[in-house]
């Protein structure tokens, strides 16, 4: 990613950083039944390159399989690994886009994720477009300090708090999977959850 490029969110990053920033509310970004026995949270950044090939090669399958029959309830865990500056960047226009448009930023940024670094700020705003907002709100949307600097805040805290040393990290009704779980690995720790919940 070029300097002229990532410039408008690194002045942000940069900014942020000197600000005392109070831990914030991690946001609750979730697919799939309430009701659902299982619980599959995934921690994950959108600047993570093993995180867009799950996204990419995997998750449409288990999303098709798990989510969409209101087995698992999905939650996703933004953290800020790999390429930084777009971790921090996409994942604050998902959070500033309408609610219901979250996944449709993140899940653009991971299906074309060299492109979106290459592209930096323009590429972006296509997305954001996209999902809804203006040049406007995407320009706020970026250059807005403390939301920044609690979006960093926050992911540190999660982290920390959760054990989570790389991504994506999987847990399964609380249980950690260690590496990037196949379709076939993730269904099997699905299955024995809920034979545990049965009998519980």
């Amino acid at each position: 990613m070029s300097r002229r490029r990532a410039l408008p969110w690194v002045l942000g990053i940069a900014m942020a950083a000197g600000s005392a920033a109070a831990a914030a509310t991690t946001p609750e970004h979730a697919l799939g039944s309430p009701k659902a026995r299982v619980t599959v949270i995934e921690y994950a950044s959108v600047g993570c390159p093993h995180c867009a090939t799950w996204a990419n090669d995997v998750f449409p399958a288990f999303k098709k399989q798990w989510i969409d029959t209101g087995k698992v309830r999905f939650v996703f865990h933004e953290m800020i690994t790999g390429d930084s500056e777009l971790a921090v960047a996409g994942f604050m226009v998902a959070d500033c886009a309408p609610p219901d448009k979250y996944f449709q930023v993140v899940d653009g940024i991971f299906a074309d994720q060299v492109g979106v670094a290459r592209g930096g700020g323009a590429a972006l705003l296509k997305l954001a477009q996209a999902a809804g907002m203006t040049p406007a709100q995407f320009d706020a949307c970026l250059t807005n300090h403390q939301a920044i600097a609690d979006l960093q805040t926050r992911t540190d805290k999660d982290a920390q708090d959760h054990g989570v040393q790389f991504t994506p990290t999987f847990f399964v009704n609380g249980q950690k999977l260690d590496g990037d779980p196949t379709l076939k690995e993730l269904s099997a720790a699905i299955e024995s959850a809920e034979r545990a919940r049965r009998k519980g």
